[in-house]
C-alpha cells in the first residue's frame, strides 16, 4: 500500500518540475528575442541608426544626428547635432536610457561631457568589415532581438566570405580611389574603402601612404597611372568640385575609358547594406580586369 501511495506523489513531483522548467525556458527565450519597448536610445551616427532599424529597434531611437537618412523612417527622428558638434543640453533633456556614440566619428569632448553629466554611453567602433556583423550581434544581445541580430550577422559574414572566395585569386587591377576631389584625397592603410579594394582584388598604388586618408596631388596620380578610376558618388556630393580626368589622355584609365562610379552612401556606411554595393564594385573591377586581359589575349 505504501508503494502505491508513493506513485501518485512521484507523478505530481515530476509534473511540477516539468512546469517549472518550461517556464524558465520560455522566459529565457523571451529575454533573448523580445523587443524592449521602453528603452530609449540616442544614436549618434547614421550607421548606428541603420543597424538598430535592421534588428527592429528603430522605434526605440529618440534622437540622432544630421545625415541619418536610411531607412525612410529615420528622416523623422529628431536631430541633436552633427559630426562636428553635439547639442549637449538637448541630449540630456531627452533622458535617454543609453547613448550609442561613434568612437571615431563624434566630438570626443562632447562625449566626455555627456559622461560627466551622468549619461550612459556605449560605443560603436567597427574597424574591420566583419565588425559590422559583430556590432549587430552586440546590439541585439544588449537591447533584445538577439535571434534577429544573429541571423542578420551570419548573412553579412557569408556575403563577405563569398566575395573573398570569388576574387582572392584574381589578377590585381591597379586603381585610383578618389574619395574626395578637393582637396584630392584617396585611401590607404586600414581605411574602410582600402579593405574593400583588397577584397575585390584591386591594387592601390597609395596603399602604403602615411595615413589612412592621404591628400595627394594630380601629379601623383599621373605617376601612378591607374588602370581604373573609382569615383564614389553621394547625394551630398558637390559636382562643382569634380576633377576633369578626361583631359589627362596619357593615363591608361582615360585612354581605355575605365571609370567606375559607386554609391558612397551604401559603400562607406558601416551597415548591412554595404555588401550589396561592395559586390557591385567588385563586379566593376572584374569587368575592367577582363577588358585588359582581352587586350593581352588579342596581341
Amino acid at each position: 500500500m505504501m508503494k502505491l501511495a508513493q506513485q501518485p506523489m512521484q507523478l505530481v513531483m515530476v509534473m511540477v518540475i516539468l512546469v517549472v522548467f518550461s517556464s524558465i525556458s520560455a522566459s529565457a527565450v523571451a529575454k533573448s528575442d523580445d523587443k524592449p519597448e521602453t528603452i530609449r536610445i540616442i544614436a549618434l551616427a547614421p550607421h548606428i541608426v541603420e543597424m538598430l532599424y535592421a534588428i527592429d529597434l528603430g522605434d526605440n531611437i529618440i534622437a540622432t544626428l544630421e545625415h541619418a537618412d536610411y531607412p525612410q523612417a529615420a528622416k523623422a527622428i529628431p536631430r541633436v547635432g552633427n559630426y562636428a558638434q553635439l547639442n549637449i543640453e538637448q541630449i540630456v533633456a531627452l533622458e535617454a536610457d543609453v547613448i550609442i556614440a561613434w568612437k571615431t566619428g563624434n566630438p570626443d569632448a562632447d562625449i566626455q561631457r555627456l559622461k560627466q553629466l551622468g549619461q550612459t554611453v556605449i560605443y560603436s567602433h567597427p574597424q574591420r568589415l566583419v565588425d559590422v556583423a559583430n556590432e549587430i550581434e552586440r546590439f541585439g544581445d544588449r537591447f533584445g532581438n538577439a535571434g534577429i541580430a544573429k541571423a542578420k550577422a551570419d548573412e553579412f559574414r557569408h556575403a563577405l566570405e563569398q566575395l573573398h572566395k570569388n576574387y582572392q585569386d584574381k589578377t590585381p587591377v591597379k586603381v585610383f580611389y578618389q574619395l574626395w576631389p578637393q582637396p584630392l584625397t584617396t585611401v590607404a592603410g586600414n581605411a574602410w574603402p582600402q579593405q574593400q579594394l583588397e577584397l575585390c582584388g584591386a591594387q592601390n598604388p597609395f596603399k602604403n601612404a602615411d595615413n589612412d586618408y592621404p591628400q595627394i596631388n594630380i601629379e601623383d596620380v599621373l605617376v601612378a597611372n591607374p588602370e581604373l578610376f573609382i569615383i564614389p558618388t553621394s547625394k551630398h556630393s558637390n559636382d562643382a568640385l569634380a576633377i576633369t580626368w578626361q583631359k589627362y589622355t596619357k593615363l591608361d584609365a582615360v585612354k581605355h575609358q575605365q571609370f567606375s562610379q559607386t554609391d558612397a552612401d551604401m559603400l562607406h556606411r558601416m551597415t548591412l547594406r554595404m555588401p550589396k554595393e561592395l559586390a557591385r564594385l567588385c563586379q566593376q573591377i572584374d569587368k575592367s580586369r577582363q577588358y585588359y586581359q582581352s587586350i593581352i589575349d588579342n596581341d
